[in-house]
C-alpha cells in the first residue's frame, strides 16, 4: 500500500484567449497549489473506492473518474481508495489533482500525457506556482510566493463545460476581475451571487471566482462558518 497526497489548485487569474477548431478553449492563467488535498491509498488489484467528505456529495467511480483515466493512460492497474476532501465541482481541480497523483506514482510527468486526461492535470503534476497556457498543457513555472487565501464553497458545483458554453453564448466577455469566466458562471448558476456577497461582507475584500466555480476566494485569513483558510505550497 502507498499513500498519495493530491493537493488542490487555485486559479488566481484566468483569461480565455481563444478557441480551437476542436472546441477546446485556450487560456492564460496563473495557478497555485494549496494545502487542501485529497488522499489516495494505492495497492495491488484493480478497483476504485471513493469516500466523499461532504454529506450527499456524488463522486463517480466508473471509467469517467480521472483516477481510472490516469491509470489507463499509463497502462497500469491498481486498487485505489480515494478520500475526497476537495469539494467536487468547486473549481479547485480535485479530479485533476487525483489524476496527477496517479501519474506521479507511475513516474509519468509528460504534459502531453497529462493533457489527454484533463485540462488542469499538467499543472497539478508540476504543482507550485505557474503560468498555464494553451488548453492547460503549457506550464511555465513561476517563483514560489507564500500566500494565504480564504475559500467559500457553496453546497453546489458548477459544470465546467456548461460555463464555457455560456461564455461562448455570451460572446466571450472579459471578466469584471481577473477571471473571464465569472459572468458565464453567474449566468449558469445565479445562486453564486449570494455566496460572493457573503464572503465580501465577511472579509471586506472583493471575492474572485476560482476557475469555472463554484468556489469564491479572497487573499488573507478570514476564518468563519463554512470558510476554509488555505496556504500556498511549493508542490
Amino acid at each position: 500500500m502507498e499513500v498519495l497526497t493530491a493537493p488542490a489548485k487555485l486559479t488566481l487569474s484566468l483569461r480565455v484567449t481563444g478557441r480551437r477548431t476542436d472546441g477546446y478553449h485556450l487560456i492564460d492563467a496563473e495557478m497555485v497549489t494549496v494545502d487542501l488535498a485529497d488522499e489516495l491509498v494505492v495497492g495491488d488489484g484493480d478497483g476504485l473506492e471513493v469516500v466523499a467528505a461532504r454529506t450527499g456529495e456524488a463522486v463517480p467511480s466508473g471509467d469517467e473518474n480521472l483516477v481510472r483515466r490516469a491509470l489507463a493512460a499509463v497502462g497500469r492497474t491498481a486498487q485505489v481508495r480515494l478520500t475526497k476532501r476537495i469539494p467536487v465541482g468547486a473549481g479547485l481541480g480535485g479530479g485533476s489533482a487525483d489524476a496527477a497523483a496517479v501519474l506521479r506514482w507511475a513516474g509519468v510527468d509528460d504534459p502531453a500525457v497529462a493533457a489527454t486526461i484533463g485540462a488542469d492535470v499538467a499543472f497539478c503534476v508540476r504543482g507550485g506556482r505557474a503560468r498555464v497556457q494553451g488548453i492547460g498543457e503549457v506550464v511555465e513555472p513561476l517563483p514560489f510566493v507564500e500566500r494565504t487565501y480564504t475559500l467559500l464553497t457553496p453546497p453546489f458545483g458548477c459544470s465546467t463545460a456548461e460555463v464555457y458554453r455560456a461564455w461562448d453564448d455570451l460572446g466571450g466577455p472579459a471578466g469584471p476581475g481577473p477571471n473571464d469566466l465569472e459572468r458565464a458562471a453567474m449566468a449558469v448558476e445565479p445562486r453564486l451571487a449570494a455566496w460572493r456577497d457573503e464572503l465580501a461582507a465577511a472579509s471586506g475584500a472583493t471575492p474572485v471566482l476560482a476557475g469555472s466555480g463554484s468556489t469564491w476566494f479572497v487573499e488573507g485569513a478570514h476564518p468563519g462558518h463554512g470558510r476554509t483558510v488555505v496556504r500556498t505550497i511549493e508542490s
